[in-house]
């Protein structure tokens, strides 16, 4: 069993405030699990499980798959938004270390084919 890559990043919180609130947030990707799942864990406990291959199209143009939401704002940032029973939560992150942390993950899956 691989240990499963973290990192911490810093997250947006989209809200009606003037400036937006930074949290920071950690990724994680266990190459163990049956599938490619990038979780996001917030501040309280909060835990968003991502489709890895979703945030990645995301990055691109806009794409959706159940609850999620997922688009390019602009050249450097994501929006990741989650449709729940009690409205939307909205958070907005660089890109630039979500990219790093997304090609880690797929080091570690090459890295662990090729020793098996």
């Amino acid at each position: 069993m691989s240990p499963a890559i973290k990192e911490h990043a810093r997250a947006r919180l989209v809200t009606d405030a003037r400036d937006l609130p930074v949290v920071p947030v950690e990724l994680r990707y266990d190459s163990a699990e049956a599938t490619a799942t990038i979780h996001i864990a917030f501040p309280g406990g909060a835990n968003w499980a991502v489709e890895r291959d979703l945030l990645e199209r995301g990055l691109r143009s806009p794409v959706e798959l159940g609850t999620f939401r997922i688009w390019p704002c602009g050249r450097v940032q994501l929006v990741v938004e989650r449709h729940v029973a009690g409205g939307v939560e909205v958070v907005q992150f660089d890109s630039s270390p979500l990219i790093r942390f997304l090609r880690r993950t797929h080091h570690e899956a090459r890295t662990e084919t090729a020793t098996a």
